[in-house]
């Protein structure tokens, strides 16, 4: 048994038939190929599938695919401009090292967009506290809190924070 779901991911809109236990990680990377999103842990403890749904931060391991039908999602596939330049975010993560194996890359990415667009981004006690679901094996953070700050600010300058 199938059921036909309506996404729009990254600006686009999509059908599919899909399994109903089908999570939406497994939509994302199986199925369309949008492979920026990673399978860490599946139990929702690592954040390395973290994406946006309707502009939020979602875990997309431990969110059915049918839960999202008629939503908006944004994978880190779709923080680039139009022009392919990198979102602030992404930028401020490349310019500060804010990676090393770069597998907990785009779930970092992605929470920190939503903590500054949701939140604000005011200190590294901030930062730290709000990027605790998301888990590094490799930098120690302190480029990591580093790239969200940076990022924060060329949002704000860019209009794309609260």
């Amino acid at each position: 048994m199938t059921k036909s779901i309506t996404l729009h991911v990254n600006g686009s809109s999509v059908d599919h038939d899909i399994a109903p236990q089908t999570t939406l990680v497994e939509l994302l990377r199986g199925t369309m190929g949008l492979t920026g999103t990673h399978v860490g842990c599946d139990t929702a403890q690592c954040g390395a599938c973290t994406i946006l749904v309707d502009g939020r931060a979602v875990k997309s391991c431990n969110m059915l695919a049918v839960q999202a039908n008629g939503r908006s999602i944004t994978t880190i596939e779709g923080l680039p401009a139009p022009d392919g330049s990198l979102h602030p975010m992404q930028a401020a993560f490349k310019d500060c090292h804010g990676l090393q194996c770069g597998f907990c890359t785009p779930g970092m990415v992605m929470s920190a967009v939503d903590l500054v667009k949701h939140h604000g981004c005011h200190s590294e006690a901030q930062v730290r506290e709000a990027m605790d679901g998301n888990i590094c094996r490799c930098t120690g953070y302190q480029s990591i809190v580093k790239a969200v700050l940076q990022g924060a600010a060329a949002m704000n300058t860019f209009g794309l924070s609260a």
